[in-house]
Parts: C-alpha cells; structure tokens; sequence
C-alpha cells in the first residue's frame, strides 16, 4: 500500500541481476523478477529493468571455460549476448528502461575503467556491445549507463568522456543514472549542479536511479562497528538529513527538463542495504519513512514546495 500511495514506478534490487537471474549456463531463476513485474503491470507502475551488466553478482561461469580458465572475448560476448536478448525479450513491452551497464569506471581517479573480467577479456567492448544487443532486443527501451560517485568532479569527468565516446561511436546510450547513493556530506548543490549540466550537454536524459541519504561518511571497504556508530538516528543527524533532503531535490526541480525520475534504494530505514554495508551491525536511516513505514520530516520538506 506504501508504494502504491507514493510512488510510480519500482526498480528490482536484486531480482534480475546477473548471478540470481542466471545461476548456472543453462538455467535461469525467473520467480522473483516475473512476481516484481507481475505487481508493477497490475497496479500500472513503470518498470526500470536492473542490471544487465555489472562486474560484481556476476557468477563465475560466465568467465570460465569447462577447463577453468578464462573464456576467449569471443565466447564471453557471445554469452552476453545470449543473457541479454533472453531477460530484455522476456519483459519487452513492460519494461521501460534498462540499466545496461553499471559501475564501469574505475574507484581510483588515476584509472579509466575498472580492471573487472569483462575488462580483462574484451577491453572496453563489452560496454559497446551490452548496449547494442539491449537495443536490439527492445529498440523502445531506454537504455541507461548508471554509476555511483557520479559528483566527484573527477569522477564526473571520467564519466563523461566514457559517454561521449560512446555517443561518437553511434552506441545506443540514451541516458545517465547518477545512483544517488548519497550522505548528509555530499554531494553538496554545487557538485551535483556541475554533474548535471555536464551530462546533459551530451543530450543524454538524467535519472537517480538508487538514492538514499545515509547518516555516515562514504566507504567503500568493509569493516568492524567502533565506537563512533552510534546506531541512533539523532536530532542532530536527522536535520542535517532533512537540510540534504531539501537541497536535492531543490535542485531535481530546477533541472526537470532533464531529470525524467527519482528512484528509492527500498522504501523505508525499515530495511536497508546501508544497515550491513560497508560496516556489519551498524544501523543506518537514510530513506524517507521510518521504521514503522511513517513519513520522516525530511519527507515534508521534499512533497511541500
């Protein structure tokens, strides 16, 4: 009832990922994406598809030949190819967008593209060809890049070439996900406002396709709760979340003209991926309903304007 009340379209968090779609070469797990999409068409929700093509929930046959060593670029496309005409044809009609491929460029600024196995075995191609077999198999789709960190003006940059020359190449891309996964520290408006303009002038529609707002600073390693997770949502915590909230999506607004949707990373602090991620135990608060599914005071500040 949450989602039907406050929201328009859903995205699978896990459900058509590569490694639960498609566990084994000749099986896929077709349960839980068919039920997600199966709810979205009857209550007339719009559809994003997640992901097609991501280095990590990939499983590992994918890489490996029946020897154990890695496939040629040859059989590795070829297997892309066959995965991503299978899932995109099987919800054809009722998924309006895909994120074709995700998190390419590299963590370290002194790096292009992230060394993943797809990088290894087929350089930079696989991004060219995941976007063109996801055409051809639905030519009405809209097809995304998405990628996290997409403020870091370094980052932003890197993107950005990585874009362009996809557009000069003539490869399928017609927009940019800025996942959105965000804190009370960054990005601030002048950050996110440089991200923006910077895509659009490629022509490319924008999307936040994974927002939350955690309580913590960004990490990336994993590690043991320590003394300064304090686990609990403080008036002070909260209101620099609420002052984030605000300045967001003030800026969503003023851009509107490019930004054509806001996606949730789940629905409420209820549960949250950030409650394990990068630090185990640690609770975290970072959507717009609590606990007990009620709207928060940040969720005033983004519906009244």
């Amino acid at each position: 009832q949450l989602i039907l009340q406050h929201f328009e379209s859903i995205t699978p968090e896990n459900a058509m990922k590569m490694g639960p779609i498609h566990p084994r070469e000749k099986e896929y797990n077709w349960t839980d994406a068919d039920a997600i999409v199966d709810f979205a068409v009857q209550h007339h929700l719009k559809i994003r598809g997640h992901n097609l093509c991501w280095h990590e929930q990939t499983p590992n046959w994918f890489f490996k030949d029946s020897t154990g060593k890695l496939v040629t670029k040859a059989v590795l496309l070829q297997r892309l190819k066959e995965h991503i005409s299978m899932v995109v044809n099987r919800y054809k009609g009722k998924i309006y967008a895909w994120d074709v491929v995700n998190e390419a460029i590299d963590d370290n600024p002194n790096n292009f593209l992230r060394n993943s196995l797809f990088y290894q075995i087929c350089g930079e191609d696989f991004i060219y060809k995941a976007f063109e077999y996801a055409h051809a198999a639905d030519p009405d789709a809209i097809l995304f890049y998405n990628d996290y960190n997409t403020e870091r003006k370094e980052k932003t940059d890197r993107i950005y070439t990585l874009l362009k020359t996809l557009k000069e190449k003539s490869v399928p891309v017609n927009a940019i996900g800025l996942q959105g996964h965000w804190s009370i520290f960054e990005p601030v408006q002048n950050q996110l406002e440089y991200t923006i303009q910077k895509f659009a002038s490629l022509g490319l529609t924008i999307q936040v396709t994974e927002m939350d707002v955690s309580v913590y600073k960004w990490e990336k390693e994993p590690r043991i709760k320590s003394a300064t997770d304090i686990d609990i949502l403080t008036p002070e915590l909260e209101q620099q979340q609420i002052e984030k909230y605000k300045m967001l999506f003030s800026v969503f607004r003023k851009y509107k003209q490019y930004i054509t949707g806001v996606t949730f990373w789940n629905i409420s602090d209820r549960s949250t991926w950030l409650d394990t991620y990068p630090v185990r135990g640690r609770k975290n608060y970072p959507l717009l309903f609590d606990t007990h599914l009620q709207p928060k005071k940040a969720f005033w500040e983004v519906v009244n304007f």
